[in-house]
């Protein structure tokens, strides 16, 4: 797993987004973030106990605690009754990506190169528009795909340029939980040093 820092984090564009209602919720919701510190992940309004606004966000470390969802919340729940986007009653559900989260930036195939991923292209990459397999490596343009499984007549491994994912997700493995706990302890351990230096100045 590669180290990225906050600055790396802060302003990387998402390279899938959302189209329809959820863009114009992410178009609210995202400036909110940022002014928080945060990086919105995903917005979904979903037909789940009557309707739901799922938003998906993290710090620019990679980290998100329930209080961190409290605060997500508590600062968009406002600007929404203000903007009015859904005509309906709705839950706002705020969360993290998760450990098997959705793969939405450039440095997130950087970060977890090594795990595996599923993903979509919009366009066909060699008769195919489905994959799955380990992340061996990732640039500016694009990822490399170590397959799972290969097809005959099909390489071992496949390059996706980035312009053409669609969807892409982390895979559940025990690797990928105990990387990700591994992250999660670092970062905290990180900002709990930052904090302990900034109140010392």
């Amino acid at each position: 797993m590669s180290d990225m820092t906050n600055a790396d984090n802060e302003l990387e564009p998402r390279l899938i987004t959302e189209t329809g209602l959820d863009q114009r919720l992410a178009d609210i919701i995202e400036p909110v973030l940022i002014g928080m510190g945060f990086r919105l992940i995903r917005v979904r309004m979903l037909n789940q106990n009557g309707m739901t606004m799922q938003v998906m966000a993290e710090r620019n470390d990679g980290t998100m605690t329930v209080q961190d969802c409290e605060e997500v919340s508590m600062a968009i729940s406002p600007v929404l009754d203000v903007e009015d986007p859904v005509d309906k009653e709705y839950h706002l559900e705020v969360s993290s990506p998760g450990i098997d989260r959705p793969m939405v930036r450039k440095s997130d195939f950087v970060r977890w190169q090594g795990h595996l991923v599923k993903c979509e292209t919009s366009i066909m990459i060699g008769n195919r528009k489905r994959f799955r397999g380990k992340i061996v490596e990732a640039d500016a343009d694009g990822f490399t795909l170590e397959r799972d499984q290969v097809a005959y007549g099909e390489e071992l491994n496949v390059t996706i340029p980035f312009t053409a994912l669609s969807d892409a997700k982390l895979i559940l493995t025990d690797d990928l939980i105990r990387d990700a706990l591994r992250a999660d302890k670092l970062a905290k351990a990180q900002a709990a040093n930052q904090n302990e230096a900034d109140e010392q100045e």
